[in-house]
């Protein structure tokens, strides 16, 4: 067992590094569209509203792994990009609107009379947004965002089906080599553990560092 688990190693580092980028690929692009999915919803006009929310109810109706499929033939037929790419945008397209839902509980939190203030004293409305709303609902967001950032290393694996060589596709791999299924995806499984616990470590520390302490709320 320990013999064979050291033939696999090679094969699941060497995923492992895939998986790592199509999740932080998926993750920032996600992010980066989910705030502005969220400011859309909050802060935009009905146009804006409409749009985000149709986006927003769409991409979370449809199981993940058919959204990942349809935007990949759609992603590959307007551009032609390797699988590795396209299965990490897909990733993003519909990590940005569960992270979008985020992002708005958290702008909703922060009380609108924080916007009045700094539109009295001569800020523009972006401006507002990006200096006074988003610093603050950043904050309360980093605990349901790294739950989304965890789920997303786990769903990573689906960009399997594409034949992007992550963590699943080299057990894969090895299991079909050597007839050992059990060993491959036990391992396999072992190790997406691992990262999960890590991920989720880091960030409580992150939430630790960045949160408000309660004897400085009751002052």
């Amino acid at each position: 067992m320990i013999e064979g688990f050291l033939k696999l190693l090679p094969y699941l580092l060497k995923g492992m590094v895939i998986t790592l980028e199509v999740t932080s690929i998926s993750l920032s692009i996600g992010f980066v569209l989910g705030i502005v999915l969220a400011i859309m919803r909050v802060y935009g006009g009905k146009v804006f509203v409409v749009i985000a929310t149709i986006y927003s109810t769409v991409m979370r109706a449809i199981p993940l792994l058919l959204v990942v499929l349809i935007l990949y033939f759609v992603i590959t037929s307007i551009v032609n990009l390797p699988a590795f790419w396209a299965g990490s945008l897909a990733l993003a397209f519909v990590s940005g609107a569960y992270q979008s839902e985020i992002l708005r509980g958290a702008f909703l939190s922060i009380p609108k009379g924080q916007m009045m203030a700094a539109r009295s004293i001569g800020m523009t409305h972006i401006g507002a947004i990006r200096f006074i709303i988003i610093p603050q609902a950043l904050r309360l967001a980093i605990t349901p965002w790294s739950n989304e950032a965890a789920i997303l290393l786990k769903d990573s694996s689906l960009v399997y089906v594409l034949g992007v060589p992550e963590i699943l596709r080299q057990a894969q791999y090895f299991s079909a080599r050597t007839y050992e299924p059990f060993l491959a995806f036990g391992s396999a499984a072992l190790i997406y553990f691992i990262l999960t616990f890590i991920t989720n470590r880091v960030l409580e520390s992150v939430q630790r560092h960045f949160s408000i302490p309660t004897s400085l709320s009751n002052v």
